[in-house]
Order: structure tokens, then sequence, then C-alpha cells
């Protein structure tokens, strides 16, 4: 022996890379089971405000100011509800599907045209009140 190695080592080596068989196809496999998909997780997020319509309009803040910082926060699953009642939640934005396929992003019962994401985004609806579309 040449080296402190051990004779195993050196044959794999001349049959090719590390982690290669006799036959030089990879050890390791590709994975068996296909990788899962992305799925959608809630974070609540606790504060204190005097009423119910306070209340609301911070988390309308809070969900716009937490989208402009991350994308991959879906702005129309926000919702809101009381502390002790997380069964009575309220959805914070419109969510009404355009001609495209995107989603309204201003507050619910919003009166006007719907307005798809980011500055200059697409209208669409009648614009003469609440539920047009």
């Amino acid at each position: 022996m040449r080296d402190n190695r051990a004779p195993h080592w050196r044959q794999r080596r001349v049959a090719g890379a590390l982690g290669g068989g006799r036959d030089g196809r990879s050890l390791i496999g590709p994975p068996r089971r296909s990788t899962r998909p992305h799925r959608f997780f809630t974070v609540h997020l606790g504060f204190t405000a005097p009423g119910p319509a306070e209340a609301r309009e911070l988390a309308v803040a809070y969900a716009e100011a937490l989208s402009l910082l991350r994308s991959e926060v879906a702005l129309g699953a926000a919702a809101l509800s009381p502390a002790d009642a997380w069964q009575r939640a309220e959805r914070l934005f419109c969510g009404a599907v355009g001609p495209d396929g995107e989603r309204c992003v201003d507050v619910t019962d919003h009166p006007g045209f719907h307005h798809a994401p980011g500055p200059g985004g697409l209208g669409w609806g009648d614009g003469d009140g609440p539920g047009d579309g």
C-alpha cells in the first residue's frame, strides 16, 4: 500500500467520482416523492384599539405595510377578529376577481371601482357602489 487509504476507497476512486457505484451511477438518487407545493399559513398579530372601527383601520394599515415589505404576504387573505373569538374573523379587503384574474385590494364594502394591486392598477366594475362588477 502506497497510502493509508483502504483498498475499497482506491477501487471507488478508480471506478468514478466519489459517490459513484461500480458502473458509474450515483449512489444517491432523486427523491421518490415530488416536493410539496407551497401552502398558506396564517400569522395572528395582537394589538389594542378603542373599538371595532379603529381596530379595522389599524388592521388594514398593518396588512398593507406588511405586503409592501414582503411580497409573499397575501393581502386578500387578511382578516380581523376579536382576540377571544378567532372564529368570527371578517375579511379586510374586497377580493373581487377582475377580468385578468387579479383581485381587488380595496377595503371591503368600498364604493366605486375595484382596483388591482400596485400603483396605477387596473380598475373595473360599474363604479356605482359596493358590490358592482
